[in-house]
């Protein structure tokens, strides 16, 4: 079911769709990066590297809009994707990128965190009250 009014968007869901629309401009920016880098001996890299990067941002941009507009199914991608972040913040903790290491938990900590507010569960919810 989806939702005509943006005012009733809980503002932990607005959080979590807003944060997820950073990470896929992110992925966005590195996808044209990986095309600007392209050299030849390494076409192939660059070019599926660019393509994945290029999806996966799109995909959470449209997962983002679907979770403003009350679409349920658009919080599993986006978990997901917080979790798979969680997993690539662990790898980058320690030395020069425990800064990157904590950027990326907290923002996909918070984005879980919206998501999963009992707020947003209810807004996002296939069961609502509607008169017989």
């Amino acid at each position: 079911m989806s939702r005509s009014r943006l005012d009733a968007v809980p503002a932990p869901l607005t959080v979590a769709a807003i944060l997820t629309v950073v990470e896929a401009i992110v992925l966005l920016g590195y996808a044209v990066l990986e095309i600007a880098s392209l050299t030849s001996s390494r076409v192939a890299v660059s070019v599926t590297s660019s393509l994945f990067f290029t999806l996966y941002g799109a995909a959470l941009l449209f997962c983002a809009w679907a979770l403003i507009g009350g679409r349920s199914w658009a919080r599993s991608p986006v978990v997901l994707a917080q979790l798979i972040q969680l997993g690539v913040a662990w790898s980058f903790r320690g030395g020069d990128t425990l800064l990157v290491a904590l950027a990326l938990g907290v923002v996909s900590l918070v984005t879980i965190a919206g998501i999963l507010h009992p707020a947003s569960l209810d807004y996002l919810s296939d069961e609502h009250d509607e008169p017989v």
